[in-house]
């Protein structure tokens, strides 16, 4: 079995295209068994697996359960909301005390930037970060480019803009590093107060007119508002930020060229997407939580494997 260059998946930055690439070969063989009538392999049977979330999540965590349950993995599931860590607990002590139970791998997701990265110099087990912060969203980043591969047969070449909430977004950040290295043009969009000062130095184009934005772009991949991150107020108000850079049916529908539409979810329906372009032809965002599955079962099997 070919391995990872690293042990751990704590960001995209840290791997390389090989590596991207070996994901995706790997996903696509996986998709083929969640699409069978009998979705199991035993190939993670006697690795246990906990997930340790330290900020709510529902479709990063049922989907990465889904993968390690397709695996044959053991699960154990971690929540701070009910644990110690409410009592004063410390990181390296909850996940000390989850490893003593002996477990082989950790899926972490924690309010943090960087936690991921501290845990993993002072623990053996390997780490996935399911998001720090805002900082990275790795197996969102691959699962993004997964499904662009899919669509449009090549991630190379191809024009992807990144519209909405950039500056509080880790998806956008593991996206620009993902797409990068797999040779796409990147542009970001959105208000000025929403775009980060140097996000130009990652080699990425910025533009404030989202209706130039999708003339430009193959796919635009549309960001939440998120409205928890924000401490300051960065624009007027909700229906002032739909109708500026909010995309309906009827923007896609009046482009020279079909685009693909993606959103990493949850989608603030009527915010940055109506519902009809949010369920149009245009959009793969279920496809995306598909392969989000067959994406994370491929990470975690190859990462299993690295430590073998």
């Amino acid at each position: 079995m070919s391995k990872l260059s690293q042990r751990h998946l704590l960001g995209i930055k840290d791997i390389t295209r090989e590596d991207i690439e070996l994901i995706f070969e790997t996903a696509d063989n996986f998709k083929e068994v969640i699409n069978r009538p009998i979705k199991k392999v035993p190939s993670l049977r006697d690795v246990t697996i906990a997930n340790v979330f330290f900020e709510n999540s529902t479709r990063t965590r049922l989907s990465f359960e889904l993968a390690e349950k397709r695996l044959s993995a053991d699960v154990v599931n971690f929540s701070a909301s009910g644990s110690s860590v409410k009592k004063g607990e410390t990181l390296l002590d909850t996940v000390n005390n989850i490893l003593a139970m002996k477990v082989d791998m950790v899926v972490m997701r924690h309010a943090s930037a960087g936690a991921p990265h501290f845990l993993s110099k002072h623990i053996k087990a390997n780490i996935v970060n399911a998001g720090d912060g805002t900082h990275e969203h790795p197996t969102q980043a691959l699962l993004d480019a997964f499904s662009i591969r899919e669509q449009l047969g090549g991630v190379g070449g191809k024009k992807i803009a990144i519209i909405g909430d950039i500056l509080h977004s880790r998806v956008a950040l593991s996206n620009i590093f993902a797409l990068k290295k797999l040779g796409a043009e990147v542009m970001v969009c959105g208000p000025a107060t929403l775009i980060p000062k140097f996000i130009s130095t990652l080699g990425v184009q910025v533009e404030l007119d989202v209706a130039k934005a999708l003339e430009w772009c193959d796919v635009a991949n549309v960001l939440r508002i998120q409205l928890e991150r924000q401490q300051l107020k960065y624009f007027p108000s909700l229906r002032e930020y739909s109708l500026y850079y909010g995309i309906s049916k009827k923007t896609l529908d009046n482009l020279k060229k079909k685009i693909v539409l993606m959103h990493p979810g949850p989608i603030n329906r009527g915010v940055e997407l109506t519902s009809d372009a949010a369920d149009s032809p245009h959009s793969i965002i279920l496809d995306q939580v598909e392969n989000g599955v067959a994406v994370r079962m491929a990470v975690l099997y190859l990462l299993a494997g690295a430590t073998n």
